[in-house]
């Protein structure tokens, strides 16, 4: 069970990747604004991710998914608002893996994956996300 956890983490972490480097070229134009830095430190986080996550899913058993040449992105990323909601859509994506991922994986495993869902969570603040009282679930999750 903890293979394919891994494996569609892993293939989030693909997205995320290719994501970041267009968000990132695509900020390239506003100068010195902020979300550049942003984007840059983000997409240099999910590198790391994916990275780890390639190992993992190796020492596991599995050959690690492949990423897609090209991934479906927004035609309108040309204002910083519509790169922040991107950024922030890509970030909620992952986290939403990370909540699977802790729930299929155990020991060492499910501390990193604990660890990585509260830093992606909170990485959604730099791109306008409000806390979640239970990050990566659906909205209303908890309430019965």
């Amino acid at each position: 069970m903890e293979v394919p956890a891994l494996q569609r983490t892993l293939a989030a972490e693909h997205t995320a990747v290719f994501a970041f480097g267009v968000l990132g070229g695509r900020a390239a134009v506003l100068g010195q604004s902020p979300l550049r830095p942003a984007l840059a430190a983000a997409y240099d986080v999910h590198l790391v991710r994916r990275n780890r996550l390639r190992i993992l899913v190796t020492g596991a058993g599995g050959d690690p998914v492949a990423a897609e040449p090209a991934y479906d992105m927004p035609r309108e990323l040309t204002t910083p608002a519509q790169i922040t909601a991107e950024a922030l859509r890509v970030e909620r994506a992952c986290v939403s893996t990370y909540a699977a991922l802790v729930a299929a994986t155990t020991g060492t495993d499910r501390a990193w994956a604990v660890e990585t869902l509260s830093a992606g969570a909170l990485a959604e603040l730099a791109f306008g996300g409000l806390p979640l009282p239970l990050p990566g679930l659906p909205a209303g999750f908890a309430r019965g």
